[in-house]
């Protein structure tokens, strides 16, 4: 009769124990992340002030919109090194065209920014889908060649005054919610859409859960490749100039390791580096882990060397967190 218990039992725990994994794999980031803003809060009575929400947010946008084409492209088991040159090198030109002797308006700067990033990053795609250059090789060249083209394009200069029509994307607010932080949310909103429900969304799935299968099937591999990049670089340009005008200045050197961050959100919001698997509410959550860890490490008065370590081991812990639920 015990036996007969045992055996019943046993397919009842297995069963719970999947459900627990399975717990974990979904909220397991949003838990730690609730954590670590407690603990926070109670080692520096600023950080849950609302003055410091909005910066949180404010810092968490940029870097999102970062991770949110990174995403699209890890779905497809790659990976996009150049962001943050991309970043650097469409403010730059975005800036120039709406400053000094220039009198072109914001819109069209912005635009400009826009199609510079879209362009790098279809250049990527072009190396990656049609050339079969492995993606880190073709980004890590990029990273290179878009930050030394920032560097030339305004002899290594800042682009300076910057019209207020222009600095409102980055400083401005409506209904007392910053301007960057409502275009992140749009932002999520709207590629989310595009992956939980168009024919292209599950084209991108299908393609980096196995490229072969979906090419069998009637899906253009190298199109679908392709895309991902362009929008990354679009996504890259649209926070270049973000970041240009909420620090009303569009810098060479802005951007430096905003790839590793991205990487960072995307691989600690679930989504495997393998390709196939993972979600943009995942990313989101992770951006903004990221973001609170940030701003608490700053809050606490660490150095920014050491900063740079947990950076690091985050990134390592986020990709043997990603190997372990394989192996589940």
């Amino acid at each position: 009769m015990n036996t007969q218990t045992t055996s019943l039992n046993a397919p009842v725990a297995q069963s719970r124990a999947a459900h627990m994994r399975e717990i974990y794999r979904r909220y397991g980031i949003v838990a730690v992340l609730i954590v670590l803003c407690i603990v926070l809060s109670f080692s520096n009575p600023y950080f849950l002030t609302l003055g410091n929400i909005a910066d949180i947010l404010r810092q968490t946008a940029i870097n999102g919109i970062l991770a949110v084409g990174m995403t699209y492209v890890v779905l497809t088991a790659g990976i996009d090194l150049s962001v943050g040159s991309i970043l650097a090198l469409a403010g730059i030109i975005s800036g120039s065209l709406v400053t000094g002797g220039h009198p072109h308006s914001a819109i069209v700067g912005i635009g400009a920014g826009l199609a510079v990033g879209a362009a790098v990053g279809a250049v990527n795609g072009l190396l990656v889908a049609r050339l079969s250059i492995p993606p880190f090789v073709a980004t890590l060249g990029m990273l290179s060649a878009a930050r030394g083209l920032t560097f030339i394009y305004n002899d290594g200069m800042p682009v300076t005054d910057l019209p207020d029509s222009y600095l409102w994307i980055g400083t401005g607010a409506i209904a007392g919610v910053p301007v960057p932080v409502i275009v992140f949310a749009l932002v999520v909103a709207v590629f989310w859409f595009i992956l939980r429900y168009t024919t292209y969304g599950r084209y991108i799935y299908a393609v980096g859960g196995n490229a072969k299968s979906a090419k069998t099937s009637g899906i253009s591999t190298r199109k679908i490749i392709f895309s991902v990049y362009a929008l990354g670089g679009l996504l890259a340009g649209l926070a270049g100039i973000i970041l240009a005008a909420r620090t009303t200045s569009a810098l060479p050197q802005a951007g430096m390791s905003y790839e590793l961050d991205a990487i960072a959100a995307v691989v600690i919001g679930g989504t495997s580096l393998t390709g196939g698997s993972g979600s943009l509410g995942g990313t989101v959550v992770g951006a903004l882990l990221i973001g609170v860890i940030n701003n608490g490490l700053n809050l606490l008065g660490v150095s920014s060397y050491y900063q740079q370590v947990v950076k690091g081991v985050i990134i390592v812990g986020a990709v043997l967190l990603d190997a372990s639920r394989k192996k589940q």
